[in-house]
């Protein structure tokens, strides 16, 4: 499993409960951009509408900047395949309040490209700061045991 690329500060922002594998639905020209440059998951997140999961945010550059399809578009919305019962799993979670969020995307089995979604909490300010000071402890406790 080859990760494309990895939305890092989400598990910071937020508290993951369940992740979830999706396929995406991708053009020829993303899928080879995606191998060469990358992408950027900077305020992603995913909706569902009609009984459809889409992606909103996920940045892929184009793959020859100055050779770029007329009407191409780095940010579209991207539909993620998902099957019936798990939309329906997401939709009834995100009515509890829970948001769904990407966490990376990556190559799964055969080459395709897949993207690792999750059920979040948003974490309030003070939690962030714990989160910070334990991790600080952590870090200080392997320093002193070295």
């Amino acid at each position: 499993m080859k990760i494309i690329a990895e939305n890092k500060k989400a598990r910071f922002d937020y508290e993951i409960l369940e992740t979830l594998n999706a396929g995406v639905i991708l053009t020829g020209h993303e899928t080879k951009s995606l191998k060469l440059r990358g992408a950027s998951m900077n305020a992603s997140h995913v909706i569902i509408q009609n009984n459809e999961a889409f992606m909103i945010g996920l940045d892929i550059p184009s793959f020859q900047p100055t050779n770029a399809p007329a009407n191409y578009v780095p940010g579209r919305t991207r539909k993620l395949l998902l099957k019936k019962d798990e939309i329906k799993n997401l939709l009834g979670k995100k009515q509890q309040g829970l948001t769904i969020i990407p966490l990376k995307v990556y190559y799964g089995k055969r080459g395709l490209v897949k993207i690792e979604i999750a059920l979040a909490r948003g974490r309030k300010k003070h939690d962030k700061r714990e989160l910070l000071k334990k991790r600080d402890a952590l870090r200080e406790i392997k320093k002193n045991t070295k």
